[in-house]
């Protein structure tokens, strides 16, 4: 059993008073709009702040759990025992040279906006992926071609251990959509990109197709987390999810959307035992007309409501 009030006493002592919540309701940070309630919300404002909390938990035996900005995440009703981190405010991005610099919290989309800026290629890829660059690395988020492997030189990241380390792309595993950073128990920090020189109205005129690719084709105007499912050998999800005449079908609020069936959206404050369900019926439909197994992309977290 948790002592919460021991527990929020040390916390004091290593992070400051306004970075951190008690009970904080998860759904407001997420893309989904849904999940319960965080024990402890921690915003670090430094990376000792991060390495601290992560001493803390190991020495109190609490779980502690990462929350990037919550688009490729479902947290269950009961939300999150223990320590919830959010480190939306690490989010400086700098350039130097042919070089990129992101911090965890930035914006994937903001640190391809950089790029452009200062006439660098490489990220156009990423320039409608909404997470955040430490939930980049983390799944080595893709789209259109592209994917963070191709540009990553090296990530600083604060280990279980609570030790600053630096990794090399190399080290982390990359492949479709995951890397070794969860299993390792790492939280990265800040991510270093390689980039290319480029002309300015080339790289924008590729983002500019991109960002309407997506704009065209996906239901934006509802929560959701993306696309929910990864791409299986051979197929695309959204068509086999089509082809299964799934397109509208809902349960409670959630419904896989009309728009693209890749993605199931919030429709109508869904719960997130309703969108686990829905995801759950959409998968035994596929298998059982097409006999393919969908794998999903979004993570689903927390503790079911009792």
């Amino acid at each position: 059993m948790i002592d919460n009030k021991k527990i929020h006493d040390k916390l004091l002592k290593v992070v400051k008073t306004e970075n951190i919540k008690v009970d904080e309701m998860l759904r407001d940070h997420l893309y989904t709009k849904l999940g319960g309630k965080a024990d402890f919300f921690i915003t670090p404002t430094t990376y000792e702040e991060i390495q601290n909390v992560v001493k803390l938990s190991n020495e109190e035996n609490i779980p502690f759990t990462l929350l990037g900005n919550g688009s490729n995440l479902i947290i269950k009703d009961g939300g999150i025992r223990g320590i919830v981190i959010n480190l939306k405010h690490l989010d400086d991005i700098s350039t130097d040279g042919e070089i990129l610099v992101a911090q965890s919290g930035a914006r994937i989309i903001d640190a391809s906006r950089r790029a452009l800026a200062e006439s660098l290629s490489g990220l156009e890829f990423a320039c409608g992926i909404p997470g955040t660059v430490g939930g980049a690395l983390y799944m080595n988020a893709g789209a259109y071609g592209g994917e963070i492997k191709d540009v990553l030189d090296y990530a600083y990241v604060v280990d279980k251990e609570g030790n600053l380390v630096k990794r090399l792309a190399s080290e982390l595993d990359l492949d479709y959509r995951t890397s070794n950073i969860p299993d390792n128990g790492d939280i990265v920090l800040e991510a270093t990109f390689k980039l290319k020189p480029a002309e300015y109205q080339e790289i924008k005129a590729v983002m500019d197709d991109l960002t309407y690719k997506r704009e065209s084709k996906q239901p934006l105007e509802f929560p959701s987390c993306g696309s929910v499912f990864k791409r299986p050998p051979g197929y695309f999800a959204g068509k086999l999810i089509q082809d299964s005449q799934l397109q509208g079908t809902n349960i409670g609020g959630a419904e896989v959307s009309t728009k693209h069936a890749g993605f199931i959206v919030n429709k109508d404050n869904a719960t997130a035992r309703d969108y686990i369900s829905l995801i759950e019926h959409v998968q035994k439909t596929v298998k059982e007309k097409f006999d393919v197994e969908l794998e999903r992309e979004v993570r689903i977290i927390g503790e079911d409501l009792e």
